[in-house]
This record gives C-alpha cells, sequence and structure tokens, in this order.
C-alpha cells in the first residue's frame, strides 16, 4: 500500500469514528451527524490536511468541533 492510500484510508476511518462518536455524544442520528461533519470547517482541515490535524485522536477532534462550531448544532 502506498503513502496516498494509506493516507486516504486513516483520513475515512477517522471520518467514520468522528460521524459515530459525534451521534453518541449529542444523540443525533448519524444522517445528521454526517451533515453536521462534512459541513464544518473541521472536515475541510482533515481534508487538506492542515496543521497536521488529521492526526488527532477522534474524541479530541469531536470535541474541537463542538466547541468551534456551535451553530452547527442549532435549529434553523
Amino acid at each position: 500500500m502506498d503513502g496516498e492510500v494509506l493516507e486516504r484510508y486513516y483520513q475515512e476511518n477517522l471520518e467514520e469514528k468522528i460521524i459515530a462518536y459525534l451521534a453518541k455524544v449529542k444523540h443525533i442520528t448519524l444522517q445528521q451527524a454526517m451533515d453536521i461533519y462534512y459541513h464544518s470547517q473541521l472536515a475541510d482541515k482533515i481534508h487538506q490536511g492542515k496543521e497536521g490535524i488529521q492526526y488527532l485522536d477522534y474524541k479530541v477532534l469531536t470535541e474541537i468541533l463542538c466547541e468551534t462550531e456551535p451553530e452547527l448544532f442549532c435549529e434553523k
């Protein structure tokens, strides 16, 4: 497995863990958690590999998402 394939695998696995954990801690559906995650700046940062953020623990990343983007959790 080359580095690019391994990186993509790691990123997909990380995103699945963030979404599942977000659904659990916020008591929301997986679909709602996916919508929140994929509309977040955190997802953009992970996809871009900014600041090595993709190497943090998924629980830490979920906390960052909840603290830095509370508007994603508000009903519109």
